[in-house]
């Protein structure tokens, strides 16, 4: 890991940045000496930030799932600070229940705030990052998008979506001079849990609820506070090499370890079929049909 003493006085724009995570982000920002675009659904809860940092705050009333407002809302930070170096696409929403529990509307929502109003703000900040020929787009992601568990499964859904755009984003952006990185955080405690919906449950479920509760009792307390994950993102956008993911936390961190090795070993168990699987032959004439 390398950093650098970065020159302050970025413009930041945060999603999701009256609560939690994202109020983390935004102070953090702002104790850097850097200026921050806030944007949220509800910004009555900025009030305080912005009065407490005159001028250097921009209070931005914004539903992510509103494609001409996300653009509207760049646009307007952008303008107000004269650039945007960061943006943190951390507005998300938490939807518990098995699958088969989700209706079609519940379902859809989970994808609009997590995965499309990731997509709209990172569609909109690349314009401006483009032209600028610099920027960073920081993905906060979950550990649920290196494996799917039981009751999160639309959740990590919405979040494998994030990462698989991401990805390709990164690779796109990188010609402009625009970075992107993906952050992976375990748990912090957030009104997440607080404002979660749950789908309606379904009786045949019930033993696996029970199993999963007995889990997490067991568990004890393994939530951290807000604050370390924002001082790992300030590390992350102030490195001359930042990283295209990182994870947040050391129980998160063992558990991918113990997921991709859990693949890897699976994977090649099944090499031998795996291989089988692939002949190259050229195209069929149907393919490619010859003129005339």
């Amino acid at each position: 890991m390398t950093t650098t003493s970065p020159a302050r006085d970025r413009v930041w724009f945060i999603t999701g940045a009256s609560r939690g995570l994202g109020r983390a982000f935004a102070e953090a920002a702002l104790a850097a000496g850097d200026r921050v675009a806030a944007a949220a659904r509800d910004t009555e809860a900025l009030a305080a930030l912005a009065a407490d940092h005159p001028g250097r705050v921009l209070d931005l009333p914004l539903d992510v799932t509103d494609r001409a407002a996300v653009f509207a809302a760049v646009d307007r930070a952008a303008d107000h600070f004269g650039r945007v170096d960061i943006v943190v696409n951390n507005a998300g929403t938490l939807s518990m229940g098995a699958v088969e529990e989700f209706t079609e509307a519940e379902a859809r929502a989970q994808m609009e705030v997590n995965f499309f109003g990731a997509l709209w703000v990172s569609q909109a900040a690349l314009g401006r990052m483009r032209a600028q020929g610099a920027g960073h787009i920081v993905q906060v992601s979950s550990i649920g998008a290196v494996a799917g568990h039981a009751s999160t499964g639309l959740y990590s859904a919405s979040k494998f979506a994030l990462e698989g755009m991401s990805e390709a984003l990164a690779a796109e952006a990188a010609r402009f001079g625009v970075r992107v990185s993906i952050v992976q955080p375990g748990g912090y405690w957030t009104e997440l849990y607080t404002r979660m919906r749950t789908a309606q449950p379904m009786a045949e479920y019930d033993p696996m609820r029970a199993e999963l509760e007995e889990q997490y009792a067991s568990a004890g307390p393994t939530d951290s506070e807000p604050r370390l994950a924002a001082e790992a993102v300030l590390t992350l956008v102030d490195s001359d090499d930042p990283p295209r993911r990182l994870l947040l936390g050391g129980m998160v961190y063992d558990l991918a370890f113990d997921v991709y090795r859990g693949r890897m070993a699976e994977w090649e168990r099944w090499e031998d079929v795996s291989r089988a699987a692939e002949h190259p032959v050229p195209p069929p004439e149907w393919l490619f049909p010859a003129a005339g």
